[in-house]
């Protein structure tokens, strides 16, 4: 174990192969964390050791990305391994957990030409993907973090990744608010939901329909109506009312989503003023669009 009293920063960075894992230490390294990928996880914690006696700053903030190849069909093995790390006092440990849904997986290895890291001539590359999603769900659940990258192109992710984990302090948590529409599905990973299919539609106002939450005549309809500045208020202050608490259990990320029917509207102009609200009390704060990336 590291005998100074410095607490070093680890992300273990895992998920899904073909989810991004590579692209989210790339972007860790470029931004100074030293990372180490492929790592199977009984060795995890004797890595670790070896770095931290070394007493050198360079190891005071790792990520170290890890999958399932090494583990047999079960993540006993790294569940096992990542509670050891967390009772650690010389260590803060967090999960960052990279899912897609299986269709855009297909996608994406079939257009790479990449042979998925479980498939043989005995399980196919469906298989596999559903074999890797049973194996590594207990993982998932105790994450910090769960990026869903089914719809985030690189320049998203590569953003969403240095905001979640490296815009955020040890006493500051780091707020992720994202607007999005019921009909394309829910976004995993999220900590509060809300509704606001209940609000005023700019859909059916034809000369509005266009336009998205983010432009001045959706913005001036819906401010407009007493319900939508009633919602938003409600939201502003139940969020605002808790950050403190989870901040006190130390809790990392907290993700807020915001749902309408389409993802373009009430949705976003919500989110906007939801998170322009935050940014301008705290860091750490980061916005994204669903439907409209």
């Amino acid at each position: 174990m590291n005998d100074s009293a410095t607490t070093t920063r680890l992300t273990i960075v895992t998920g899904l192969s073909g989810s991004g894992k590579s692209v989210a230490l790339h972007t860790l390294e470029d931004e100074g964390v030293f990372c180490i990928d492929n790592l199977p996880a009984p060795l995890l914690s004797d890595v670790i050791d070896r770095l931290l006696e070394s007493h050198d700053p360079l190891y005071d903030r790792l990520a170290i990305g890890i999958d399932m190849r090494s583990e047999r069909g079960s993540s006993a093995g790294l569940l096992a391994v990542l509670e050891a790390l967390r009772a650690r006092d010389d260590l803060d440990v967090e999960v960052l957990f990279l899912d897609t849904d299986r269709s855009t997986l297909v996608r994406r290895f079939s257009e790479t030409r990449r042979k998925h890291p479980l498939s043989n001539e005995s399980l196919t590359l469906v298989a596999a993907i559903d074999e890797e999603a049973r194996v590594l769900h207990g993982v998932k659940s105790q994450a910090e973090l769960v990026v869903d990258t089914s719809q985030l192109n690189l320049h998203e992710l590569r953003n969403l990744i240095r905001t979640s984990l490296l815009g955020r302090t040890a006493s500051n948590l780091a707020l992720i608010v994202q607007s999005f529409g019921f009909k394309h599905g829910t976004p995993a990973g999220t900590d509060f939901m809300f509704d606001v299919r209940c609000l005023p539609n700019p859909h059916w106002e034809p000369e509005l329909r266009p336009f998205t939450g983010q432009q001045p005549p959706i913005i001036a309809f819906l401010e407009a109506q007493a319900d939508v500045q009633r919602m938003y208020a409600d939201i502003r202050d139940f969020i605002g009312g808790w950050l403190p608490s989870f901040e006190a259990e130390n809790r990392a990320y907290l993700t807020l989503s915001i749902g309408c029917t389409g993802g373009r509207h009430r949705s976003v102009y919500l989110a906007e003023r939801l998170a322009a609200h935050f940014a301008e009390v705290r860091s750490g704060v980061s916005l994204r669009h669903r439907e409209l990336a």
